[in-house]
């Protein structure tokens, strides 16, 4: 087996954001299908302890990796005064050979500099050195200009350049644009301009870059939202007393306003993400702030200095807006220690808050070039279909498919928020179905601002116009046009004629309607696919190695052989439509001939019914589950199949089974399930589950964006 890649990270100075850049880094080359490992050499943690190190906890979760424990900077230091490097190294590499079995590249992180010793920049070295490893410096521009910095990153790379070291291949500039203030904080995002489109040309005006010397890997810019704690990050600085915990832990501080004006001249500090700071005893501004928070501004707290709290019967009055969330905090110290007590908050993200650090890793990967990171790897071995890199290209593919999805439940939170979302990343043009103002109030609500290109239909506005088409299709069954009008305020119903009509590609519901609700009228109006049997259901299982696919675990309760065969090749379709090799497990609780039933016989059918109508497919059946996930059980129960023991795509034999299964598996392994995806319609609709998240919603958006590629006309 070819030995792994090495990266090694190594910044040009103090407070680049290491950390954020190797996570960044990670997740880009494992949204490329390679398999990634990351490398701590040495702590650099606060307790001292290598076990607090912030990298290695974020590196196994949310990243899901299992990197070793690094060495202490403590023992490394004792090495290094002792005159023992050279062991050191020794000992580095041993821990270094345990994270690179069985993968493609690893990526090593490099020491800081403190500014109290001049240790890290030559260990960095001798490190890199050691593991033989590409380096990639790290830079944080800040006030430089092109020659400072060029300057800057230059000596740096001369520290590698000789040449028994390793080269440096390029260069991440993060923080980009960032605030001049070195104690910027969380006091002035709002008014702080985001820089995402005046990123300045540094590969241009950097002769270090522009001459190819040195490849500019990323610019990743300053986003103020990222450097946003939540508010119960705040209770350790200030000592804080809890008065009422409401949403402390999922509320950002995006604005910190000090209010000791009178009520008129404080009412636009009320905005959405604002921490208000107030002595205890201004009960006029509490209430203010209370108000705000019923009628849906979604305020990030109220802070009371001074160690005043309000008379009870205030609190009372204000007990509803602190039911809708809203955090109210006390702390003894006055407003103006208060207050810079909080400019001067620490921004590093705390280790148990992988939302701000997930949302950290997206801004960095979307600025790197992961195809140039990916080509310099140079592997041999077939790349695998992580989930990270099932996400990136279902993405990449929705976008270059430029779609049209309408969203039927357009007031529903999750779903505005995830229309947004679709529409800032060009995944999807989607369509809200509902009423503007209610559409806005619900964006106003979550602090979101609805872009002016973002369209919404007023159904009370268009369902006349299609009374008659829907009458077209239906009046075979009966439908008459009253009965149609009325069906037609249903918005699922709705949003079902515009794609039965071909005014859009794809409709996604579910949020807060059932299966049967969002697939019934597909199924009357929609109808399935020519050579389709059955409409079926797939589920896509992020596993932490790969993404499978499991068939049918929503729709058909006991479907029979032919339906089955069917099903078989519908999900083998949907795999290749997705970019997973279908390797199709008809599952059973048999394997091959050592079972009879009538059970297991319909299994048998079905299979080789699928295997006769495609035999460019790898399918096998029946096989037990161990058997087609398991090597070493295939060898014994299914020796010579192409499938046992490597199968993608898992068909179950009923609902009962298929259903249970699924459940079991998210549930059990935590695993993250896309779906279902409905197969078999001549148009797509795609169901979501009722406590789906908002990227749930936004994955499905890119799911049935796809599929709409290969679809049919339903008014023909």
């Amino acid at each position: 087996m070819a030995k792994a890649k090495v990266f090694f990270l190594a910044p040009v100075s103090s407070h680049v954001g290491l950390t954020s850049v190797c996570l960044g880094v990670l997740r880009a080359l494992d949204s490329a299908g390679l398999r990634v490992a990351f490398f701590k050499p040495i702590s650099q943690s606060r307790s001292g302890k290598s076990l607090d190190d912030r990298t290695v906890i974020f590196a196994r979760n949310p990243m899901g990796l299992t990197p070793c424990d690094p060495l202490s900077l403590k023992h490394a230091l004792r090495r290094i005064s002792e005159n023992q490097t050279d062991l050191l190294m020794e000992e580095i590499l041993e821990n270094y050979h345990d994270s690179e079995e069985n993968v493609d590249v690893v990526i090593a992180e490099g020491l800081v500099d403190t500014g109290h010793e001049d240790y890290a920049a030559r260990l960095n070295v001798e490190i890199a050195r050691t593991l033989n490893a590409e380096v990639i410096l790290v830079a944080a521009p800040g006030r430089l200009d092109f020659d400072e910095l060029e300057e800057q990153v230059g000596m740096a790379a001369q520290l590698f350049d000789s040449p028994q070291d390793p080269d440096v291949i390029g260069c991440i500039l993060n923080k980009v644009c960032a605030p001049e203030s070195s104690d910027f904080r969380i006091t002035d995002h709002q008014n702080h301009p985001r820089c995402d489109r005046r990123i300045p040309d540094y590969h241009r005006e950097v002769a270090l870059f522009r001459s190819g010397r040195m490849k500019l890997i990323a610019a990743i810019a300053w986003q103020p939202e990222l450097v946003a704690p939540r508010v119960s990050d705040i209770l350790t600085t200030l000592s804080a007393e809890v008065i009422n915990p409401g949403e402390m832990q999922q509320r950002r501080i995006l604005q910190v306003t000090v209010v000791a004006r009178t009520l008129p001249n404080m009412l636009e500090s009320l905005r959405s993400g604002t921490l208000i700071v107030t002595p205890g005893d201004r009960e006029d501004i509490i209430v203010a702030a209370s108000m705000a928070a019923l009628i849906g501004v979604p305020l990030a707290g109220i802070l009371l200095t001074g160690g005043l709290v309000p008379d009870r019967r205030t609190q009372k009055l204000c007990m509803p807006a602190m039911d809708t969330g809203l955090p109210v905090l006390s702390t003894q110290q006055d407003t103006y220690h208060t207050a810079n007590m909080l400019s001067r908050l620490d921004s590093e993200v705390p280790v148990d808050d992988y939302e701000r650090i997930e949302s950290v890793i997206h801004g960095i990967v979307s600025r790197i070039d992961i195809d140039w990171l990916a080509q310099r790897v140079q592997i041999s071995r077939p790349l695998r279909l992580s989930p990270a890199a099932f996400r990136y290209q279902i993405t990449q593919r929705a976008r270059a498919a430029a779609k049209t999805i309408v969203l039927p439940e357009g007031n529903e939170p999750r779903t505005v928020q995830a229309a947004i979302i679709c529409h800032q990343r060009q995944i999807a043009d989607c369509i809200l179905i509902g009423k503007t103002t209610e559409i806005q109030a619900v964006a106003e609500a979550q602090g979101l601002h609805l872009p002016d290109s973002l369209r919404i239909i007023e159904p009370d506005q268009v369902r006349q116009r299609y009374v008659a088409p829907m009458v077209a299709l239906r009046q075979h069954k009966g439908l008459t046009p009253q009965m149609a009008d009325a069906q037609l305020e249903d918005t699922v119903v709705l949003a079902t004629m515009m794609l039965a009509m071909d005014e859009v590609d794809g409709l996604v519901s579910g949020a807060v309607h059932t299966t049967a609700n969002t697939v019934r009228p597909a199924l009357q109006l929609i109808k399935s696919r020519p050579g389709s049997s059955v409409v079926s259901s797939v589920f896509f299982m992020c596993l932490p190695d790969q993404v499978v696919v499991y068939g049918d675990c929503a729709i058909n309760p006991d479907p029979t052989a032919d339906e089955l065969a069917d099903i078989a090749l519908q999900c083998a379709d949907s795999a290749i439509l997705m970019g997973i090799e279908p390797k199709v497990a008809m599952l059973s609780y048999s394997t091959g001939t050592s079972g009879t039933g009538s059970d297991v016989d319909k299994v048998r059918q079905a299979t080789e019914k699928a295997k006769s109508l495609r035999p460019d497919l790898l399918i096998d059946g029946p096989l037990q589950y161990d058997a087609a996930v398991t090597r070493e059980v295939a060898a014994t129960k299914a020796p010579g199949s192409q499938v046992a023991g490597q199968a993608t795509v898992f068909v179950f034999p009923d609902l009962n089974t298929g259903n249970t299964t699924y459940k079991a598996v998210q549930r059990s392994a935590n695993v993250v399930s896309m779906g279902p995806m409905l197969q078999g319609l001549k148009k797509p609709v795609n169901d979501l589950s009722r406590g789906a998240l908002v990227d749930d919603i936004v994955y499905t958006i890119a799911l049935t964006a796809i599929q709409a590629t290969q679809n049919t006309s339903v008014m023909d």
